[in-house]
């Protein structure tokens, strides 16, 4: 991976954003130029499709391919559907929940599968089950001759001691709350179908990607801003600028395999909260209170075999901070969506 620059110094404009997100590497167009077939992105309208499937296109584009993009979603947000569209993606209205569905789906030889239901779980837990481990059932029979890269979760391990650097592939699961626990039943279902169809599929353990709409970094520089008390129960995390996870994403469809491959992905560090919020309140000149104490152990991932395939994230925490710190000074628009990345009961 080359070392140029991928990120301004500032960034002022939703469409900056989402370029910036989407600007494909070097990486990336020659995946996209030896990658065989078309692909169908599953879940194309959550916090990561977008701008994900903009970079497939980009990429595609610069590697001279007429690869076929199909963005599969209900597309509840107004606007989103004829922004695909606007990009080059064939877009497709479904509830992959109603019957019928998926079989209207055209083949693809590649999968993308977004599909998930975190926020909002408690207290519809029988949809998020539904959502979480049924649905990964029905799309695995679907395209059982495809090659699969599912989106899961870091959820799907138990907080360890900080000190052990993170949860590497190999380790016990060990969910925590019904939300984790159907996250952990959606790579059961895939890691099956796998096996028993012989079905290339890459399964995604990522956290936290983080842009400037959405995402941990945004949560603690709203809350120093605000002049808010910042929680430490989960003292540590990891985080990946969203940029990088989509391109993780694209090119772990290389990665796809029968038994499921099983990928972390986040960044090369484990952060502070405490360090994360400080370093805040010196960007907004202003003070940062606490509530509570760090725990021994937090929710924390080692990506490192994801590093040692596609090297490590190529933009740095430093830029990041500085970012959102500039956009929330500048009341950017943001998505209205907290992580909740401080809950330690699995209730989000």
């Amino acid at each position: 991976m080359s070392n140029e620059n991928v990120v301004p110094q500032t960034v002022s404009s939703e469409e900056q954003l989402e370029r910036l997100l989407a600007e494909p590497y070097s990486e990336d167009v020659e995946f996209a130029r030896q990658l065989d077939g078309d692909i169908v992105v599953l879940g194309a309208g959550g916090k990561m499709g977008p701008t994900l499937i903009r970079r497939i296109l980009l990429a595609n584009e610069e590697a001279g391919v007429d690869t076929t993009v199909y963005a599969v979603s209900r597309y509840t947000e107004s606007g989103l559907e004829e922004k695909l569209q606007s990009w080059g993606a064939e877009t497709i209205r479904a509830d992959l929940l109603e019957e019928g569905a998926l079989e209207s789906l055209p083949d693809c030889e590649n999968v993308i599968y977004l599909v998930g239901m975190k926020f909002g779980s408690t207290g519809q837990e029988p949809l998020t089950w539904a959502i979480n481990s049924y649905l990964p059932g029905r799309v695995a029979s679907r395209y059982s001759d495809s090659r699969i890269t599912a989106l899961s979760t870091g959820n799907v391990y138990p907080p360890v001691p900080v000190d052990s650097g993170g949860s590497v592939e190999t380790d016990e699961t060990g969910p925590v709350g019904e939300y984790a626990q159907s996250c952990l039943g959606r790579e059961r279902v895939f890691q099956h179908f796998s096996k028993a169809n012989e079905t290339s599929t890459c399964l995604l353990r990522l956290n936290y990607a983080v842009e400037l709409r959405y995402g941990v970094l945004l949560d603690l520089a709203k809350r120093v801003y605000a002049e808010e008390p910042v929680p430490l129960e989960m003292g540590y995390v990891n985080v990946i600028w969203q940029g990088d996870a989509n391109s993780v994403c694209f090119r772990s469809l290389q990665l796809a395999d029968s038994p499921a491959d099983i990928l972390n992905v986040t960044g090369p560090n484990v952060l502070s909260v405490r360090n994360l919020a400080e370093r805040f309140a010196d960007e907004f000149g202003c003070d940062v209170t606490f509530e509570g104490e760090e725990k021994e152990t937090a929710l924390l991932n080692d990506a490192s075999r994801c590093h040692d395939i596609f090297e490590e994230p190529r933009v740095s925490i430093d830029e990041v901070v500085e970012l959102v710190a500039s956009w929330v000074e500048e009341d950017g628009t943001t998505w209205g969506k907290p992580t909740k990345f401080h809950v330690r009961d699995g209730e989000f």
